[in-house]
């Protein structure tokens, strides 16, 4: 099952909660409701199922559902991560540490590119 971050907020006991939408077929849909009992809910207005945790997991995911029928996120990617940058250590580690960050979220981390300065002829800046 995908997991993709919809909201986040903080909760009356001063948690912060992170809630995701929940797709898949139909039949890990309905295993994912079955394991959810009580707490199963869906989004009002798309009836999405959604699921709430205390844990961010990124901006998506994947959901595994235990032997013990109890809902988690799939964390062996973040968990690779941090071997490789313990493994390595050093600046090695703290930069596999910062690309598998950044890939984990989404994001791209900033290039550090040293460019020089352009250089301008006093007929450019007559121009200005």
């Amino acid at each position: 099952m995908r997991i993709s971050l919809r909201r986040s907020y903080t909760s009356a006991k001063g948690n912060k909660t992170f809630v995701y939408a929940v797709s898949g077929t139909e039949s890990q849909l309905e295993e994912f409701k079955v394991a959810q009992g009580a707490n199963h809910r869906t989004d009002d207005k798309s009836g999405e199922p959604l699921w709430f945790t205390t844990r961010c997991v990124g901006n998506s995911g994947n959901l595994i559902i235990t032997t013990n029928g109890k809902v988690i996120a799939d964390m062996s990617a973040f968990d690779q991560a941090d071997s490789l940058a313990k493994q390595y250590g050093g600046s090695l580690g703290n930069e596999l540490a910062k690309i598998a960050a950044a890939t984990l979220l989404g994001t791209s981390p900033a290039p550090q590119v040293n460019t020089p300065a352009p250089k301008v002829d006093d007929e450019d800046i007559d121009k200005l």
